[in-house]
């Protein structure tokens, strides 16, 4: 691969995914927008490819590999919208960890 200089060293314990599945499974879930749990088992593990991009993305390691990418022109890859998903859920004050109000009525009946 010419991008080599732009990818993390390899331990020395052996790795079933090599980089280019991982790769790829990255451009699946960019491309089709599915959840990670949602990646074929061609890809190998779900999980196992999250966390190994959660640590790439991390070092810097993606950055420098999806530029690399970009320079050879391997892939194109144009930000055209970013979408964020929320919800708002109002609690009650009591659930939030507001103080809460007491009655003393003892000290009250004391006072008349």
């Amino acid at each position: 691969m010419r991008t080599n200089k732009a990818l993390p060293p390899t331990t020395k314990r052996k790795c079933k995914h090599r980089h280019l599945q991982f790769i790829n499974a990255l451009l699946y879930v960019t491309e089709n927008g599915c959840k990670w749990r949602a990646l074929p088992k061609a890809f190998g593990n779900w999980h196992t490819v999250y966390v190994r991009m959660n640590r790439w993305s991390k070092s810097g390691a993606l950055q420098r590999l999806f530029e690399a990418l970009q320079i050879e022109g391997i892939i194109q890859i144009r930000m055209e919208a970013v979408c964020l998903d929320s919800t708002t859920v109002k609690v009650h004050p009591d659930a939030t960890g507001a103080l809460k109000k007491r009655e003393n009525k003892a000290s009250d009946a004391r006072e008349e």
